[in-house]
C-alpha cells in the first residue's frame, strides 16, 4: 500500500510540474501582442518586421518539434525535459546581454527551439502517466488550462513592468528564473521508466515517416488551422480594435462608454481569461461528452465570432473576439491528445513533435500572412482578419467531416485496448 501511495503521489507531482512548465512558457509566448507594440516604437519597424518576434519563435518550435521530437523517445522524458528547460533558461538570461533587434530575434528563435524540445517530452510524458485515452485528454486539457493561466499572467506582467519604467525584456529574465526552479524540481522527482517495445532505437527518420501517416497528418493540419486563427487574436486584435482616430486623439474614441473602452484596452487578457476558464471546464466536458460533437459546435461558434466581428467592425469585435476564447478552449488540447493517442506510447514523443511542428507553423504563418496582407492594404488590420476568418471556416469544415465520418474511432479503440487495457474512449 505504501509503495502504491508513493507512486500515486509521485505521478501527482509530475502532473503538477508539467502544468507549471506549460504556464511558465505561456508567460512569454502569449505576451507577444503586448511586446510587439513596444518593439514597433523602440526599433521603428513595420508590422511585418515586428511579427518576426512571434514568427521566429514559432519557427524554432516547428523545427525542434519535427527534427528533435524523437529525443523524448530515444533518451527518455526526464533527460529531454531538463535539456529543453536548460536551453530555455539560457535564452531568457541572455536578454540581459544584448539589446539590438537582430540579437533579440536570435534569442527568440533559440527559445523556440528549447520549447520544442521540452514540450514534446512533456506531451509524451502525459501519455506515460495516463491510464486511458479519456484520462489523457483530460490531463492534456489541464496542461493547456495552466498554459492559459500563464497567458493571462504574461501580458499583465508586461504592462505592469512598462508602467513601472522597467524594460519589457525583464519578462524573459523572470521566466528564466522560474524555469531554473522547475529544472531543480524536475531533477528531484522520479519519473516513470520509459519502456520501449521496439527493437531498433528511435531515429529522426522515424519521425519524418509520420508525416505520411493519415492520423498524424489529419490532426496536424487541424492544429495548423486552429492555431493560425487563435494567434490572430492575441497578435493582431489590439491593432484591429484601435479606432480610426486622428493624430493625438483617443485611439478608443469610437467606443460608446468607458467600460467598452476598458475592454478594448484589456481585450487580450479578457480573451486569455475566457480561454483558460474554458479549458478547466473542458477537463469535465471531455469526460462526459463525445469529443467530435463538442469540437464541431465550438468550431462553428469560433467561425461565427470571427465572421460577425469582421463584418460588424471593432465595436462588435471588442466583444466577440475575446468571447471566442471560450470556444477555442478545448480544441487544441483535444487535437493534441487524440492525435497522440492514435499511436503507441513508444511513438508519443515523435508524434507530439510532428503535431507541434504544424502547430508552430500555423502560429508563425498565420500572423505573418496577416501582417503582410495588412501592410499591403495601408496597414489596416481588418484585411488581415479576412485571412484569419478564412482559417476558422476551413477549421469548421474539417471538424464537420470529422464528426460525420469519425475516421479515428476504430484506431482510438484499438490503441485503448493495446496500450491501456480498456475499451472506453
Amino acid at each position: 500500500m505504501t509503495t502504491h501511495n508513493t507512486g500515486e503521489h509521485n505521478l501527482t507531482l509530475i502532473r503538477w510540474l508539467t502544468y507549471l512548465m506549460f504556464m511558465m512558457f505561456a508567460m512569454t509566448s502569449d505576451s507577444v501582442g503586448e511586446i510587439i507594440k513596444e518593439v514597433k516604437i523602440e526599433f521603428g519597424v513595420t508590422n511585418t518586421q515586428a511579427s518576426l518576434m512571434h514568427s521566429l519563435f514559432m519557427i524554432g518550435i516547428a523545427f525542434s518539434g519535427l527534427f528533435l521530437g524523437f529525443l523524448a523517445d530515444k533518451f527518455g522524458r526526464k533527460k529531454t525535459l531538463v535539456l529543453g528547460l536548460a536551453l530555455f533558461a539560457l535564452s531568457c538570461y541572455l536578454f540581459l546581454v544584448g539589446s539590438t533587434f537582430s540579437f533579440i530575434l536570435s534569442l527568440i528563435t533559440l527559445s523556440g527551439l528549447a520549447v520544442g524540445v521540452f514540450k514534446t517530452a512533456a506531451l509524451a510524458l502525459i501519455g506515460d502517466i495516463s491510464r486511458s485515452t479519456k484520462e489523457h485528454t483530460g490531463t492534456m486539457n489541464g496542461a493547456e488550462a495552466f498554459f492559459g493561466v500563464g497567458a493571462i499572467i504574461g501580458p499583465i506582467l508586461v504592462a505592469w513592468l512598462i508602467s513601472q519604467g522597467v524594460h519589457w525584456t525583464w519578462l524573459y529574465v523572470i521566466a528564466g528564473g522560474l524555469c531554473t526552479v522547475l529544472i531543480a524540481m524536475a531533477l528531484l522527482v522520479k519519473y516513470p521508466e520509459h519502456q520501449s517495445k521496439q527493437v531498433k532505437p528511435t531515429r529522426l527518420i522515424d519521425s519524418l515517416k509520420l508525416l505520411k501517416d493519415p492520423y498524424a497528418l489529419g490532426f496536424s493540419l487541424g492544429a495548423f488551422l486552429y492555431v493560425a486563427a487563435e494567434s490572430a487574436i492575441y497578435v493582431w486584435m489590439p491593432s484591429y480594435l484601435i479606432c480610426d482616430a486622428t493624430s493625438g486623439a483617443d485611439i478608443y474614441a469610437c467606443y460608446s462608454n468607458s467600460s467598452t473602452q476598458m475592454l478594448a484596452i484589456y481585450s487580450v487578457s479578457a480573451f486569455f481569461a475566457l480561454r483558460a476558464a474554458g479549458r478547466f471546464v473542458g477537463i469535465w466536458m471531455m469526460q462526459h461528452f463525445e469529443w467530435t460533437k463538442v469540437l464541431l459546435i465550438f468550431s462553428f461558434a469560433i467561425m461565427a465570432c470571427f465572421t460577425i466581428g469582421l463584418i460588424a467592425g471593432p465595436t462588435m469585435a471588442v466583444y466577440l473576439f475575446p468571447l471566442s476564447g471560450i470556444f477555442m478552449s478545448v480544441i487544441y488540447p483535444t487535437f493534441n491528445s487524440k492525435g497522440i493517442s492514435c499511436f503507441e506510447k513508444r511513438q508519443h514523443g515523435s508524434v507530439a513533435g510532428v503535431i507541434l511542428f504544424f502547430t508552430a507553423a500555423g502560429a508563425a504563418a498565420g500572423p505573418f500572412i496577416m501582417g503582410v496582407v495588412s501592410d499591403a492594404n495601408g496597414g489596416d488590420a481588418k484585411y488581415g482578419f479576412i485571412v484569419a476568418t478564412g482559417f476558422s471556416i476551413l477549421l469548421f469544415i474539417g471538424l464537420l467531416y470529422n464528426a460525420i465520418v469519425q475516421p479515428t474511432k476504430e484506431r482510438l479503440a484499438l490503441i485503448e485496448q493495446q496500450e491501456y487495457g480498456n475499451r472506453e474512449i
